[in-house]
């Protein structure tokens, strides 16, 4: 039996339904990217404002590519789905409402979801694609030429497959229409994501039109916006216990998180928003401080946990915090070495730090270093790069950073300390695993992944202190192993 309409009143008492009319609800916003984040984060939000505060605003859910099971399961059980806060053993659970409409491009056609991100109700459009969804080039900022899904975008605007080709298509129907702009608004992990979007979006659109690239310029808002969640990947074990939250009910859709949740939002947005701060965001004008401190702090801290730990065998994130010597590294990394490199105010830094290894620490996450460790050459720029970059300007150490980095060169090398084949998942896997082999696991192959200046840049791989620093953990690393070298490594701390 499937969560639906008709499951609802069989649902324990424990567990949150709404209490709001769904037919009053509106599709105001399309979202693109109906992954476990965007469920357990924004959607979350929506619903709280519906069952809290009367809010109608309601979202289209929509997957461009993949996910096609998710879509079908969504519309299936009435666009109802579950989601569950995990504490340890204590698990909390509501169904969210908040869903009206649910395409996929392959199945319904991207026809259809043009055909709604052009109705005059439609006031925002929000991404949850991860970084390279936006086919952009982290070293500019904007698209990148070469991916297949622009070239095709670029020759087929019409039936465009990509996210900004997608978007930029929309916002032409809707100025050739005379409907007003809608916003569009990231919500994926990249340091300012909004300008991100908005760079991608016009270097598309002047691609086609250089007077609908000047109009979207001028009419339609690209906000920032910092989110904060922990949102492991759902494994067979995860969905079992949603079923048990649910007293026997199947819910596919379902997904399972941490307590904590934070949204920063740049207060941009041209036609209209739900008053997202009744549910516990924050809205201000400048995002990017809050931005780095969770990218550098948090993801930073994540992605050096993830390498280290998932060479040295540990498969979760909660395992490497019952390593003393991985704890005091991490630590070490957020206060020494990314919140100085920080511009964000009034916030307690020491205290965030904590209350990170906090979260760390909940065995009942379940969150794969492997998860974690995905799409390095999309993640490295801003979660460590930009540090390091800071501290060869300041002639300050970024030990743990270069041994983060080291490690990541490790995990694509694609063998762990107990001679174990990785699956290293990466959008560049097959120019890595070029690099890998045909380089001798020395000082050689260090220089050839420095070569990647879409990831490092042109300055980086010229810097003596740079690559010494790179080469030397990269080297303890190979002789050493992954928890031998953080043992050492905190013992300076």
């Amino acid at each position: 039996m499937k969560l639906s309409n008709q499951t609802l009143s069989q649902l324990p008492k424990e567990v949150v339904v709404p209490t709001y009319d769904r037919s009053k609800i509106k599709t105001k916003i399309v979202h693109l990217g109906f992954g476990a984040f965007h469920r357990a984060h924004q959607a979350v939000f929506a619903d709280i404002l519906a069952n809290e505060h009367n809010s109608d605003w309601g979202y289209c859910e929509v997957n461009l590519i993949g996910g096609e099971k998710q879509i079908e399961d969504l519309k299936q059980q009435d666009f109802l789905f579950s989601v569950c806060e995990m504490s340890y053993d204590n698990w909390n659970t509501r169904v969210v409402g908040v869903a009206k409409e649910a395409l996929h491009a392959d199945i319904d056609g991207i026809e259809k979801v043009l055909g709604v991100m052009t109705r005059p109700d439609i006031a925002i459009v929000s991404i949850t694609v991860t970084e390279k969804g936006y086919c952009y080039l982290p070293s500019t900022a904007s698209i990148d030429t070469n991916n297949p899904l622009i070239n095709h975008d670029i020759a087929n605007p019409h039936t465009p497959k990509s996210v900004p080709g997608v978007i930029v298509e929309a916002l032409r129907l809707r100025k050739e229409r005379g409907l007003r702009p809608f916003t569009v608004m990231s919500c994926d992990n990249m340091p300012e994501n909004g300008h991100v979007t908005r760079n991608v979006v016009l270097a598309l659109a002047k691609q086609r039109d250089e007077n609908l690239a000047q109009w979207i310029e001028d009419n339609v808002a690209f906000p920032s916006t910092m989110v904060d969640r922990i949102v492991p990947a759902a494994t067979p074990e995860t969905m079992a216990k949603i079923k048990k939250q649910l007293g026997g009910i199947d819910d596919p859709v379902g997904i399972a998180g941490e307590p904590f949740r934070q949204w920063v939002i740049e207060d941009n947005f041209v036609s209209g928003r739900p008053e997202w701060q009744k549910a516990g965001a924050e809205l201000v004008k400048d995002v990017l401080p809050y931005e780095e401190m969770k990218l550098r702090m948090l993801n930073g801290s994540h992605s050096f946990l993830a390498y280290l730990g998932y060479l040295a065998g540990y498969l979760h994130i909660d395992e490497c915090m019952q390593d003393p010597n991985y704890v005091k590294a991490a630590r070490h990394l957020m206060l020494n070495e990314q919140a100085t490199t920080l511009r964000v105010k009034g916030v307690d830094l020491s205290a965030y730090a904590d209350s990170l290894l906090d979260r760390y620490r909940n065995t009942g996450l379940k969150h794969r270093t492997w998860q974690i460790a995905m799409d390095g050459t999309l993640k490295l720029p801003q979660r460590m790069l930009d540090s390091v970059r800071y501290h060869l300007a300041n002639g300050t150490p970024f030990d743990c950073l270069a041994l983060g980095i080291a490690a990541w060169m490790r995990y694509v090398s694609g063998v762990d300390d107990n001679g174990n084949v990785i699956d290293v998942c990466d959008p560049a896997a097959e120019q890595l695993n070029e690099l890998v082999s045909n380089t001798p696991d020395n000082q050689d192959r260090v220089n050839a992944l420095l070569s990647l200046t879409h990831v490092f840049g042109e300055d980086l791989p010229t810097n003596p202190l740079f690559i010494e620093q790179i080469t030397n953990a990269y080297l303890s690393l190979r002789d050493l192993g992954a928890k031998e070298t953080v043992k050492q490594l905190a013992q300076n701390f």
